[in-house]
């Protein structure tokens, strides 16, 4: 159990309220209590139940759906500041806006470092968010951004399936770097050598793939796609076909956030794929898709705010 709980407090925004109760539950905390109370006009203001002057105050949100969901998590950032709390500390499971991170055409915005602008702007004196969609976003803030990994609790699930043949596969060429630490992480794990592919995508615009090609060879193998975010499903249904297409004996998927916005759902049950597993960033009813496994990363959260609370490294229990 955490020692000096007086000196933390954690408040959950609206989609925050599963996960905190199972940090909170890891650490021996209660829940504190939040009010949000709306207005006819859509406005809303958010307000703390228990005092938080003089302590180190951890808001647990993720942003989607997106804007409101920003907007208290800045609410309650602001309430705290101005309720003198010590430090304010943004659980943000799911970083919204992660995708827009770089000018990729003219005249867009980078709305990445918007919010990262918002968040320090609100009074947030530290970040810890799980699995960016590009690391880089942490230059971005002017504060100090702790990145878990969900893949170390990911790579733990599919090691638990026994699967024979098991490769690791990529849905396009940016997310290699994220597929070869996992396969890293299943070889220390299964201690027999995990190898990996990497698809080819053709994206005329977002959410829209066109085309996708395997580099390498998928036959009569176990195949784990991996990556960051399940949208649409679209990108992961295609390549699951294919690596069927190219003769593999399974194909599962694993993601860090499963958003599962449109038809991703009725995609995932009419796709090839055996189940898709993500994490508990972002909330999800799994009876919308019997295909999704929920496993939780409240325990990395929960041992990240201990190691802050009591002064110890984070690197040393977020191994990449």
């Amino acid at each position: 159990m955490l020692q000096e709980a007086s000196q933390f407090k954690i408040f959950a925004g609206s989609q925050g309220e599963a996960i905190a109760q199972r940090i909170c539950d890891r650490l021996g905390c209660k829940l504190g209590k939040v009010t949000v109370t709306h207005f006819s006009d859509g406005e809303f203001a958010a307000a703390f139940d228990d005092s938080v002057r003089g302590q180190s105050v951890y808001l647990v949100q993720s942003t989607n759906p997106s804007s409101d969901n920003l907007m208290e998590l800045l609410l309650m950032i602001d309430a705290a500041k101005r309720a003198s709390a010590h430090a304010v500390i943004a659980v943000m499971p799911y970083f919204g806006w992660a995708r827009q991170d770089r000018k990729d055409k003219p005249r867009v915005s980078i709305g990445a470092k918007l919010v990262a602008n918002m968040l320090q702007v609100a009074g947030a004196d530290r970040v810890i968010t799980l699995d960016l969609h590009a690391d880089q976003i942490q230059g971005f803030f002017d504060i100090p951004v702790d990145h878990l990994y969900g893949g170390n609790v990911l790579a733990n699930y599919i090691q638990s399936l026994n699967l024979r043949k098991l490769i690791v596969a990529s849905p396009d060429v940016g997310g290699s770097k994220r597929a070869a630490a996992f396969a890293k992480k299943l070889h220390m794990l299964t201690d027999r050598e995990v190898p990996m592919v990497i698809c080819y995508k053709n994206r005329p615009d977002f959410n829209k793939v066109s085309e996708i090609r395997v580099l390498g060879d998928v036959y009569g193998k176990d195949v784990v796609l991996i990556d960051d975010i399940a949208d649409t499903a679209g990108t992961i249904c295609k390549a699951a076909a294919v690596m069927k297409e190219g003769g593999a004996k399974s194909v599962r998927a694993v993601v860090s956030h499963g958003i599962m916005s449109g038809e991703a759902c009725q995609r995932i049950m009419d796709s090839e794929l055996e189940e898709l597993i993500f994490t508990d960033s972002i909330p999800f009813d799994t009876t919308r898709c019997p295909k999704v496994k929920v496993i939780s990363v409240c325990q990395p959260f929960a041992d990240t705010i201990q190691a802050i609370q009591e002064h110890k490294s984070i690197s040393e229990i977020n191994v990449r």
